[in-house]
């Protein structure tokens, strides 16, 4: 990948998404955040999402995210304190908002990292003024289920090639 000189700002342009995505048919294999069948299976998300996501099941997912604890903090509404003792809690569940919310987080990264390849590629189209999106980082509009949904659109639209 090309190496950004001190002083310039990196962007994603539509090349190198041409480029990650080609890249990513040739030698990356798919990287997966939960098993296939769970995501598909919208029952078993409701279930979990009512029973209330627990810690450790987080935890896993966390580990495979672009998402820094305190990022994960504010899409979850909650303090980093608060993330930080459900860790020392042996058996926590969220509540059921924050569980919707950590599945939603990992539909946009499971369709990111689809599109892009790994973790760091999708957490720089994240933090990059997209013009689709008003100029406004994707990350930016992950707070709330109608920005979600706009990003969600957008990855939809890139891994089809349609750019703006």
């Amino acid at each position: 990948m090309n190496t950004v000189k001190p002083g310039k700002k990196k962007t994603v342009s539509k090349k190198n998404i041409i480029d990650i995505r080609s890249e990513r048919y040739n030698n990356n294999a798919p990287v997966q955040i939960l098993p296939e069948p769970f995501l598909k299976d919208r029952m078993k998300i409701v279930k979990e999402i009512r029973k209330g996501i627990s810690y450790t099941f987080f935890n896993e997912i966390q580990g495979k995210s672009p998402f820094t604890e305190s990022e994960w903090a504010e899409l979850l509404n909650i303090s980093t304190k608060s993330l930080q003792r459900y860790k020392g809690s042996d058996n926590y569940r969220f509540k059921p908002l924050q569980s919707e919310r950590i599945i939603a987080m990992t539909e946009v990264m499971t369709a990111g990292l689809d599109l892009f390849g790994n973790a760091d590629r999708l957490k720089e189209w994240l933090n990059t003024p997209n013009f689709a999106l008003g100029n406004l980082k994707p990350m930016d509009l992950l707070t709330d289920s109608y920005g979600k949904e706009l990003v969600m659109e957008e990855l939809t639209r890139l891994n089809y090639g349609i750019f703006v």
